[in-house]
């Protein structure tokens, strides 16, 4: 159920995940076949990934899978963004992502225009008026628009790794332009959600091959990327590569049949 569950954040589904698992602490077979499961019907969650991971590497797979439900749930990654964030800036989000929300959602002097990607950012705008934040909801055409009147653009990886982050479809453009402009671009990127090498070229391998202008996320180079938001500070993505916080388990390396 919690491997085909959606409309729930990443971080809140790999909590609920991580007690899913830990019912199979006495079942080694079955423990790599849910991990598998978990990972190839939410092959985009990098919470889900570094979640099996640590798991299947585990001496005690109950205790690292509570262990690591307590990480996420401690993730201080929005403060951070919050408290890294320069006074009065002009940002650009796209669609509602979690965490830039929840950090944006404590500061009061940063004006945010949000692209209505995938249609969820008006909740989004409502949400940051509500907290008396300047926010204002702009349309999937001007987002262009948008970025070139904005001082930077903010966006949120459900996944990254050495190559790129998975992001709601519009990042890329955001982020392109962006760079065109030279404006900065900053991912956050909370607990779980940086993963090594291996694990991220595994997930490419999932990701389905669909239409990709279709696609509910896409991948954006990371080399669009300034600085990346993690909870322990603001990095540089070659610095944020090195603090991925799993091994790598080579029973997530084949896809199941």
């Amino acid at each position: 159920m919690v491997a085909r569950a959606a409309g729930e954040g990443p971080a809140l589904l790999a909590q609920e995940a991580a007690g899913a698992l830990a019912a199979f602490g006495d079942d080694p077979a079955g423990l790599v076949t849910a991990c598998r499961r978990l990972v190839d019907r939410q092959p985009t969650s990098g919470p889900f990934w570094w979640l099996s991971a640590r798991v299947l590497a585990a001496g005690d797979p109950v205790d690292e899978a509570w262990r690591s439900a307590d990480e996420l749930h401690a993730d201080c990654t929005p403060l951070t963004l919050s408290s890294q964030l320069p006074e009065g800036e002009v940002v650009v989000v796209v669609g509602w992502p979690e965490q830039v929300g929840a950090g944006l959602h404590r500061r009061g002097d940063t004006e945010v225009l949000v692209v209505d990607a995938l249609g969820e950012g008006h909740r989004l705008v409502r949400r940051l008026r509500a907290a008396d934040i300047d926010a204002t909801l702009v349309p999937e055409s001007g987002l262009g628009a948008a970025v070139s009147f904005s001082t930077m653009v903010l966006l949120e990886a459900t996944a990254l790794g050495p190559t790129g982050f998975v992001a709601t479809p519009g990042s890329h453009a955001a982020a392109a332009v962006a760079a065109h402009l030279a404006k900065p671009v900053w991912v956050v990127a909370g607990v779980g959600r940086v993963l090594p090498g291996p694990l991220w070229t595994a997930l490419l391998r999932r990701i389905g091959d669909d239409d990709p202008w279709d696609a509910a996320e896409e991948v954006v180079p990371l080399d669009l990327v300034d600085r990346v938001v993690r909870p322990d500070g603001l990095l540089a993505p070659a610095d944020a590569l090195t603090r991925t916080g799993c091994p790598v388990a080579p029973e997530l390396m084949r896809e199941m049949h």
